[in-house]
């Protein structure tokens, strides 16, 4: 769940009592960024079985200066240490640490799905199972691939498929990585510099 609160003492532990109020169970806590007199923060969350998601927006707006702009369900064990296992696993491996950023980077990221592209040669070398398999057209509905940037696709950029929003990041080669998140929430311009800083890494 994305909140924005306010960046205040006490802010996040009122936010983390009304939590608990509807059986909330928080597995982590990342702090995604901050801005003057604010702060969006991402919770890991387990809800006990009947407990509707519903109550728990309810029970965090009913404090004062607090928004929920994202909820969504997410594979047990998605948390803080993704980003170290990330690194771990790329730096054992560092032949292959392009391929091993996007397979992991729905959970570092919490992205729906992600591609590994060569913008030159018009081919995906590497996808995640949630991808669509993007030919030449499809990859060049993406847009430019060659800097790193932010960017909402409209509906129907690919045939049966609704607006979707993408972050790049190239590698120092040529290839690309592509996240993309469909419903949600809107990439932070502090989710593209760790997305840009793990590319870099992996080479």
């Amino acid at each position: 769940m994305r909140v924005v609160l306010p960046d205040r003492p006490g802010s996040l532990g009122a936010v983390a009592t009304v939590m608990g109020t509807v059986g909330a169970d928080i597995l982590a806590v990342e702090i995604v960024e901050k801005y003057e007199g604010y702060a969006v923060d991402d919770f890991v969350l387990e809800l006990p079985g009947g407990n509707a998601p519903d109550a728990l927006v309810t029970a965090c707006t009913s404090v004062p200066g607090v928004e929920v702009v994202w909820l969504s369900h997410y594979p047990e064990g998605w948390g803080l240490q993704a980003d170290v296992d990330v690194l771990n696993a790329m730096t054992e491996d560092p032949d292959h640490a392009e391929e091993i950023l996007t397979l992991e980077a729905p959970q570092v990221f919490r992205v729906t799905w992600a591609v590994l592209v060569d913008p030159v040669a018009g081919t995906v070398l590497t996808q995640t199972d949630l991808a669509p398999d993007l030919d030449g057209a499809g990859i060049a509905a993406l847009g430019d691939l060659t800097g790193s940037r932010i960017r909402e696709l409209p509906d129907g950029w690919l045939p049966g498929w609704g607006e979707t929003l993408i972050a790049v990041a190239p590698f120092r080669d040529d290839a690309s990585i592509v996240l993309a998140r469909r419903g949600g929430p809107d990439f932070l311009k502090s989710e593209l510099a760790r997305l840009r800083h793990l590319a870099a890494l992996a080479q």
